[in-house]
């Protein structure tokens, strides 16, 4: 019998390369290194290892992964809740395909250079979703050459091959500043993110786009930097009361920087939105319960981590991205943090 029509009890390597057409090695190649042989054979010793019913089909799952099993999120901070709602959709789609998900915090003080670089090997895990803006992927791929497959999420990569799974952050920020111009406002400043990363620009360059798109000339003391955080914010907020002239409205670049702004006016009396609007970014869970509800622009982060995971597994599955970016549409939830200028 030359043709294999049904299983057998105890189906052989044998088996499999007869019913693939390939030899023996060429089946071992393709279940131990499958980056070593083409996308077609895989495809077929794959079919062939389905048809067989070879090791309860546990080698056919091999071809669809590398042998760990477990796929490596490196996240800026856990605690942080943008970051964990990019996370909950990464393992979602993880868990359909039995892929552990292994969370590293690359800010903690442990994660020193050398034990953030174990990560980086095929030995360890099966692909890499990086969540931090900070890391350069291109240096990496330039010390580590035998990299395993590596996907952005929420953040761009300096490094053209990488797939990202990332939001529109220009039109985030004009969502944000149409808003407080559809509402009267025509002095609107802005706490940036962070400005070494491409979600920070691109948020600063929506609201100067916006802006100029009215007719408007943001002035440059209505520019506070940020970096997203509370302090951020208390930062920003005592430099707004300082201002010898000060803008109606703020656009903030992340939700913590928001709250940061209103509780330092707080402090100082000043009112919201009554004496002033103010505009988030990224609509964490908090946001809808702050005092007052705060406006602010949603990010879609589950969805994000979901679609950066598919990213991934294509790749693993070896097969060619049809887009390297999947690049995701904010929306504007308004809420009580904003009124009409009177």
């Amino acid at each position: 019998m030359t043709k294999l029509d049904f299983k057998k009890p105890n189906p052989t390597v044998q088996d499999v390369a007869r019913a693939a057409n390939v030899s023996t090695a060429t089946v071992s190649r393709a279940l131990s290194s499958p980056e070593r042989v083409s996308v077609k054979t895989r495809e077929s010793v794959a079919k062939a290892i389905e048809k067989t019913g070879y090791v309860l089909n546990h080698a056919a799952r091999s071809l669809r992964r590398r042998d760990t099993g477990t796929i490596v999120a490196l996240v800026p901070d856990i605690g942080n809740s943008h970051f964990s709602n990019i996370l909950e959709g990464i393992e979602t789609v993880c868990a359909d395909r039995d892929l552990k998900v292994l969370i590293a915090d690359t800010r903690k003080p442990s994660m020193s250079r050398s034990r953030l670089g174990e990560f980086f090997s095929k030995n360890n895990c099966d692909g890499i979703v990086i969540l931090d803006g900070h890391l350069s992927i291109a240096a990496i791929r330039a010390a580590n050459p035998l990299l395993p497959p590596i996907v952005t999420a929420g953040e761009w990569s300096d490094d053209p091959a990488v797939p990202m799974s990332v939001v529109d952050n220009l039109l985030g920020a004009k969502l944000a500043v149409s808003h407080l111009l559809e509402r009267g406002h025509s002095k609107i400043g802005h706490v940036t993110g962070l400005l070494t990363h491409r979600p920070g620009r691109d948020r600063l360059e929506g609201f100067r786009a916006t802006l100029k798109d009215a007719g408007l000339d943001p002035a440059p003391a209505w520019t506070f930097e940020g970096d997203y955080t509370l302090d951020a914010g208390a930062k920003a907020a005592r430099a707004w009361l300082a201002a010898a002239e000060r803008p109606t409205a703020v656009f903030c670049a992340s939700d913590r920087t928001a709250f940061g702004f209103i509780c330092e006016l707080n402090e100082a009396g000043v009112r919201v939105p009554q004496d002033v609007s103010v505009v988030g970014y990224d609509n964490i869970d908090v946001a809808g319960h702050f005092v007052p509800p705060l406006t602010t622009v949603h990010q879609p982060r589950r969805a994000v981590g979901e679609q950066a995971a598919r990213l991934l597994l294509g790749r693993l599955e070896g097969k060619e991205p049809t887009e390297t970016c999947v690049q995701l549409e904010p929306r504007l939830v308004v809420r009580k943090s904003t009124a009409v200028r009177g």
